[in-house]
């Protein structure tokens, strides 16, 4: 008799047991419910209903919204439910007795939508559970007859979908704990990504190496998080993507090879200070422009899904840098709403941190110091950058100019001192249209002369072009050139640089790059002739 008992003392009337099923479900699985009084009758009774894998369908949402649910003490929490309501008296009884009301995290009830009978089993599941609980603390003397009765009629009539239920909770739990058992970690995700390129170059004077070759880069990402707002990223690469020898521009972005050997490529963490301020710091692999909103250009934010030319990434983060390392850096945004953000990003990148020796170390090396004042907006997204420099064997290998001129003079102690600003229109949701300048200044230390170096681009990026998640893109400018060649006996011409490529995305995890590049003047020498290098890039990611 008290097994009986145990599973049917909670409601005090019919029509408050009905109104706390229907409502009970509804808030675990966000369905629909009726805006009447629902009672066993109004409940699809066709046997067709109990199908698995629908069941399953519903009992894995029901499992997955449990976490949108917060317990009220009280019916005024409700801010959906008035006095007025027809059922308001059963959910203030069933709040202040039994405590089985629930709501959404913002304070609704949402009681006027429908559901099935699989969804009203869930609902009493929940509430013979409550039952067993006050019998536990002894309560059982709160209820009456009727209320009993009724309960002893939805168990038996649901007793099909109570039992399906409970078999799919027990499994589910059973999955949970086995995953618990054995996952990787708690705290790291594993994300990872090979790139497979076939390339080639096509030029008639034979000046660069020009046989196809078949090269890929993979990467491992393990993000760890510690808080929930922090990421320690530890990155493990491995690449046989060698240049063509007398390239002019490195001319895949995920390029260099290290023969396959796997290397820590980032080690970072960063995590916020208040509302507004991120911090990062980098112990390896740091580049300034991770220092700072992005490098506002669609084309050249990721080497796995951009643009195939080291070219897609503003010379500003490139020109003038000593390369890459250890540092720290923040972002502030003192203006963040819906409408648009206005930050300030700073940092500090010292090349060879780890080396102890005279003229080397954190502070004493070479080094690349970043300033940048970002505006974000879903119209356009600008950027001003400052970087400064200091390279123990200056800068000038410039594009191309180390392969033709004589320019010993100028390869020695330097400071840098670059400008740039880069800008990119966001036409609704397919057309980005933009570009950038940079420009350095270049001051010899010592009997070093002084040059400059300038640079600038265009792009256009169509997204969503033939599917979701795809992207054409066109990148056309003047990589990087000084006029102060002709010092050193050079000659002043200037490349031309043009690429298009169209990223489509076949899957989630593969996509496909096609990629032209073509090459006006090599090496800003108009005595070469004009070249071009075909790639197609695979990404897998996972």
């Amino acid at each position: 008799m008290r097994f009986k008992v145990s599973w049917m003392m909670l409601l005090t009337t019919p029509i408050m047991l009905s109104v706390w099923l229907s409502k009970s479900v509804a808030i675990a699985q966000n369905l629909p419910t009726t805006t009447e009084p629902i009672t066993t009758d109004s409940v699809s009774t066709d046997s067709t209903a109990i199908d698995s894998a629908a069941t399953l369908n519903q009992l894995e949402q029901y499992t997955q919204t449990t976490s949108d649910i917060a317990q009220v003490t009280s019916v005024s929490q409700l801010s959906d439910v008035q006095p007025t309501d027809w059922a308001f008296q059963a959910l203030q009884s069933l709040v202040e007795r039994y405590g089985v009301i629930a709501g959404y995290p913002d304070g609704t009830y949402r009681g006027n939508r429908a559901l099935t009978r699989y969804e009203f089993a869930a609902g009493l599941n929940a509430a013979l559970d409550r039952v067993n609980e006050l019998i536990a603390e002894g309560l059982g003397d709160i209820v009456t007859r009727e209320d009993l009765a009724t309960l002893q009629r939805l168990q038996e009539e649901f007793a099909a979908e109570l039992a399906t239920l409970r078999g799919r909770v027990d499994a589910l739990e059973a999955r949970t704990a086995e995953l618990e058992a054995n996952q990787f970690s708690t705290t790291t995700k594993l994300e990872g990504r090979v790139q497979f390129l076939v390339s080639n170059v096509f030029d008639e004077d034979d000046r660069f190496d020009d046989q196809a070759i078949f090269a890929e880069r993979v990467r491992l990402n393990l993000d760890t998080s510690f808080t929930g707002e922090d990421r320690l990223r530890t990155r493990l690469q491995s690449r046989n993507i060698p240049q063509f020898e007398g390239d002019p521009i490195g001319f895949q972005a995920a390029g260099s090879d290290n023969s396959n050997n796997i290397t820590l490529d980032d080690l970072t963490y960063s995590f916020p200070v208040g509302e507004r301020i991120e911090v990062l710091i980098g112990a390896n692999g740091l580049d300034i422009d991770d220092l700072t909103e992005g490098i506002i250009s669609p084309l050249g934010e990721s080497s796995d899904t951009g643009a195939i030319s080291e070219f897609a990434d503003p010379r500003q983060y490139e020109q003038g840098f000593a390369g890459t390392g250890a540092g720290a850096g923040a972002t502030f945004r003192f203006i963040e709403n819906d409408d648009f953000s206005l930050g300030i990003s700073g940092g500090y990148v010292g090349d060879e941190p780890e080396d102890p020796t005279a003229g080397n170390g954190l502070f004493n090396g070479d080094y690349s110091a970043i300033g940048q004042i970002t505006f974000l907006s879903d119209f356009v997204d600008i950027a001003l950058t400052y970087v400064n420099a200091y390279d123990d064997s200056g800068f000038a290998d410039i594009y191309g100019a180390d392969e033709f001129y004589d320019i010993a003079a100028v390869s020695n102690a330097s400071v840098a001192n670059t400008y740039g600003t880069q800008v990119n229109f966001k036409l609704g949701n397919v057309f980005e249209i933009g570009g950038g300048i940079a420009y350095t200044d270049v001051s010899g230390l010592g009997n070093n002369p002084d040059y400059e170096l300038w640079s600038y681009q265009g792009t256009l990026a169509i997204n969503d072009l033939g599917g979701e998640g795809n992207q054409l893109g066109i990148l056309a400018g003047v990589p990087t050139y000084t006029a102060d060649l002709r010092e050193f006996g050079a000659e002043d011409d200037t490349a031309f640089l043009a690429e298009v490529y169209y990223l489509y995305r076949l899957n989630d995890n593969i996509s496909f790059t096609p990629s032209l590049i073509y090459i006006v003047n090599p090496f800003n020498n108009q005595q070469i002739d004009d070249t071009f290098i075909g790639t197609l890039r695979t990404t897998f990611s996972f």
